[in-house]
């Protein structure tokens, strides 16, 4: 083997050898990692298992692997064993072992280690090559600095100097621009002379913001001459804000569009628009502010009324001394009246100011004048104004309310003339300033916000209107005694007091609503006590005698409900629909209770009716004979039925339907409308079952028409006109003619067009054979259990029911082996289906 220093000369510095920095880091990494191309050198140590594994397997040698290993616990434990002898014995060789392990590693890789050393020489030699290379570049940088030193010098200093003559000769450029600039300012304003009106200051302005410019950017000051004319300029400048103010102002207040723009253009060429705009803006805020702050300030109206509220002037609960209260009232007034013109004037200015900014230009840079004001996402200028206004408004509207105790009664009492101020305000704002492609001064929000202002004076108002009509209604329908009914100038004071209330308001249709709403909670009241009053029982419903006192009650509670129901839609006929639908609930529930009052009569009195008619079926109409055909007089169910109509009109009606001198042609109340109603029915009623009738002789025939025109006059003079009944007369007027033609003419007569179809297959039956039975005999039912029926069903029904008559009758025909029918079955089949396609048709449409 080669000695190390042997070994070191014979290895070269070459590309593919390690440089001796490397070397060194290699060596400094050769305790973990030996390098590829070292050849292992056989030992008994690497050919077999490692010390270190029978140690970690060792129950004592591998407490001595652990990082936590500590040597007094060792020891201890040791000791407490009871063989420390033994332990020792077994560190000893283990020691020796690690010995010998160490000296086999060693001898193994003998030459990697002088490999390593070799490679410390070779850096101590570079490192020495690199200080003597950095020694020569330090001297030859020390050689250059001294060699340059004095040109730089030299140039440094040359370089101050240009640049100071330079930035001199600019300040003699800008100084003398700015002089020129100034006098020329002192010539336009010289020859303006002592009249400011004739100075152009949109110029003037112009000149001196170019002055200041000059002065702020090219940094004038310290420049003897230049400061003293500063001096002058900036004086000046006072002078034309002072001037272009006036004009701005004078502007607004005259809404002289030229004036509003000169004015702004000397403030945009001053530079100064936006803080300018902001401080006119916030002027107008303040005297809109201090405007409604004087007119309800109390202590002013008691001073401005001449002393009439007496030594002590006005209470510290802002009521007036005795006798005051009328000049303080009517002070009040007066000093709102003023704020609400001056609110508008001062909304109508800011909106010329904004309408002037939204027009005028820059004639130089035609940069709009609104953008320089306003940002994007910024309120406009009316809404900032009118946002303050309504603000103060409603602070001190609910301090009036809550601290005056005398303009809260001023102004709850007087609400409507209140809110006519306001309406009245919005109404002049929005027509002067409604200008084709330019923004109104105030939105329909803002609107909303000034009139929820006095809201808690319309609820206080409202209130007072329900309280004064509700005690009203309380004090004519006192829940204490229900057998007590109010007089008619009771029920006068009720429906004037609901007139007053709707006049009051009548000239907005809001607030009109708002009371209309208030009317309808008093209406209900007003039916719900009425309700409570009517009398009900055996007494209210009989029609034998003659008027019982509790039918009697209930005849004046309709009428006085009647009157209300009227006259309060007659109040409601000159108002827009939706007040109609305001109070549609309410009128509805008049006319309920005031049908309920007599209702249960009008039914005792129809039922008895149509007991009177049903008594038909106990006439003979088949009887032949001349003496049949010549009586004159009606049939004795016919008389009955015309004593109890009447019985009822002079014991019932008479009282109940308006005169005819009193009643208005064309108009019709509630008795009247179930009288109407009433009327009809009876004569469908007849008609019903005289078409059940049968069969009809002759004289039969004429003994029916008899009592139909005695039934036409009966209820024409005694129920209502039977001329203005409609389809019911039509029908009566109808059926008479009817039963007089031949079965053969039934086709083609016109007069079943205004008869019910179960009238005409029901008179046919008549006309038909005995086996051709109808649905009344077929059933087994009594007249009035048919007639039930006939009144919970409709005509397809009853078609059905017929058609079932019509099969019964052919089958028992051809089970007699008949090859005719009679011809009332061909025209029944005929009818029915003509029937069924206009149902059909009907149901189409």
């Amino acid at each position: 083997m080669a000695s190390p220093a042997t070994q070191l000369q014979r290895t070269p510095l070459s590309a593919t050898s390690p440089s001796p920095l490397q070397r060194l880091s290699t060596f400094k990494n050769s305790s973990t990692t030996a390098p590829p191309t070292s050849p292992a050198i056989p030992s008994s140590a690497t050919a077999t298992t490692s010390p270190l594994d029978s140690f970690a397997s060792d129950p004592i040698f591998s407490a001595f692997l652990s990082p936590s290993f500590s040597s007094t616990s060792f020891s201890s434990a040791a000791l407490s064993s009871g063989s420390p002898a033994s332990t020792a014995e077994k560190l000893h060789n283990a020691i020796r072992l690690l010995e010998n392990q160490l000296r086999s590693e060693v001898l193994s890789r003998h030459n990697e280690l002088l490999s390593q050393l070799s490679s410390l020489k070779h850096a101590e030699h570079a490192l020495s090559t690199v200080r003597s290379g950095v020694s020569s570049l330090q001297s030859s940088l020390r050689r250059v600095r001294s060699e340059l030193s004095d040109p730089h010098r030299a140039i440094s200093t040359k370089t101050v100097q240009l640049s100071n003559l330079h930035h001199t000769t600019e300040l003699l450029q800008h100084s003398i621009r700015a002089l020129r600039l100034s006098k020329k300012l002192r010539d336009l304003i010289a020859a303006a002379g002592a009249e400011p009106e004739k100075l152009d200051l949109t110029k003037a302005a112009q000149l001196h913001s170019e002055i200041l410019s000059l002065y702020n950017e090219y940094e004038l000051a310290g420049i003897d001459v230049v400061d003293e004319e500063l001096n002058w300029v900036r004086e000046t400048g006072d002078k034309l804000r002072n001037e272009a103010m006036k004009v701005l102002e004078r502007g607004m207040e005259g809404l002289n569009q030229a004036e509003v723009g000169t004015g702004l253009q000397v403030f945009y060429n001053l530079g100064e628009l936006k803080i300018t705009v902001e401080q006119v803006i916030n002027k107008y805020k303040g005297l809109g502010a201090r405007s409604i702050s004087v007119a309800l300030d109390m202590k002013a109206i008691s001073g401005s009324s001449g002393g009439g509220f007496g030594p002590g002037g006005i209470r510290g609960s802002g009521t007036p001394q005795i006798g005051g209260g009328a000049k303080a009232k009517e002070a009040l007034w007066q000093r709102l009246g003023s704020c609400m013109d001056q609110l508008h004037s001062i909304v109508v200015a800011v909106w010329h100011l904004q309408r002037v900014l939204s027009k005028k230009r820059d004639p130089f840079t035609h940069v709009l004048l609104l953008d320089e004001v306003i940002q994007e996402g910024d309120p406009m200028l009316t809404d900032r104004v009118w946002e303050a206004i309504v603000k103060a408004f409603a602070s001190q509207m609910k301090s009036a309310f809550t601290a005056s105790s005398f303009v809260k009664e001023i102004f709850t009492m007087g609400y409507p003339k209140l809110y006519s101020m306001i309406e009245n305000l919005l109404e002049r704002i929005s027509r002067d300033t409604d200008v084709k492609g330019v923004l109104p001064a105030i939105s329909s929000e803002g609107k909303n916000q000034m009139v929820s202002a006095v809201e808690i004076f319309q609820n206080a108002f409202l209130a007072f209107c329900l309280g004064r009509l509700s005690d009203l209604v309380n004090s004519v329908f006192p829940v204490s005694s229900r057998g007590s009914v109010p007089s008619k100038e009771q029920i006068s004071r009720i429906i004037l007091r609901i007139q007053e209330e709707i006049e009051a308001v009548q000239v907005d249709a809001r607030l009109t609503l708002l009371v209309l709403r208030e009317i309808g909670k008093v209406l209900l009241l007003l039916a719900e006590r009425a309700e409570y009053q009517i009398s009900t029982g055996p007494e209210s419903r009989q029609v034998n005698g003659p008027a019982t006192p509790a039918q009697l009650k209930n005849f004046m509670l309709c009428q006085h409900l009647q009157e209300i129901h009227s006259k309060v839609s007659a109040m409601l006929a000159g108002l827009p629909s939706i007040a109609a639908d305001m109070l549609s609930a309410s009128l509805g529930a008049i006319y309920g209770v005031a049908c309920d009052a007599v209702t249960p009569l009008f039914q005792a009195m129809l039922d008895r009716l149509e007991s009177c008619i049903l008594q038909i079926h106990d006439q003979n109409f088949g009887v032949l004979g001349m003496d049949a055909a010549m009586d004159n007089n009606a049939s004795p169910y016919m008389e009955e039925l015309q004593k109890s109509i009447l019985h009822f009109r002079s014991e019932f009606l008479s009282r109940l339907l308006p005169s005819t001198a009193t009643r208005a042609p064309g108009t019709e109340n509630i008795c009247t409308s179930l009288v109407r109603s009433m009327a009809s029915r009876v004569l469908v009623f007849f008609i019903r079952h005289a078409s059940l009738v049968g069969p009809l002789s002759e004289s039969g025939k004429l003994r029916m028409a008899r009592d139909m025109a005695e039934l036409e006059l009966a209820v024409g003079q005694n129920l209502f006109p039977v001329e203005q009944l409609g389809a019911p007369y039509r029908a009566l007027r109808a059926f008479r003619p009817l039963i007089f033609l031949d079965t053969s003419q039934f086709a083609a007569t016109p007069l079943v067009q205004d008869l019910p179809p179960n009238v005409i297959f029901h008179h046919l039956y008549s006309r038909g054979p005995d086996e051709l039975q109808s649905p009344l005999q077929r059933n087994k039912l009594t007249p009035l259990q048919y007639s039930l029926w006939l009144d919970s069903q409709g005509e397809d029904q009853i078609w059905k029911g017929i058609k079932a008559t019509l099969d019964d009758y052919a089958a028992s025909v051809r089970a007699r082996g008949d090859k005719e029918f009679s011809p009332i079955y061909p025209l029944m089949l005929q009818l029915g289906s003509s029937l069924t396609e206009n149902l059909q048709a009907s149901n189409k449409s």
